[in-house]
């Protein structure tokens, strides 16, 4: 796998993970101030979601390119 390979690869990953974790921890407020939707997150915590990405991210891309490179399961098309 080339560096540019493997930057594509956890692109992919971390946009997957960022979807699965934005949803962690919203609570939507009681009072809902004029102008703001009503499904709106009250503290969005964005910052912590994306170090937590970040580092679910790193760990899903090491499995998988020790997983590339034992050649258990091939990548390449037949």
């Amino acid at each position: 796998m080339n560096p540019v390979t493997g930057i594509v690869v956890y692109f992919i990953i971390w946009w997957t993970v960022l979807f699965a974790v934005l949803p962690w921890g919203v609570h939507v407020p009681d009072k809902v101030e004029t102008g703001h939707a009503e499904s709106a997150p009250d503290r969005p915590l964005l910052l912590k979601k994306a170090i937590a990405t970040t580092l679910i991210s790193a760990a899903i891309w090491i499995g998988f390119y020790f997983l590339h490179r034992s050649n258990l399961i091939s990548f390449r098309a037949p």
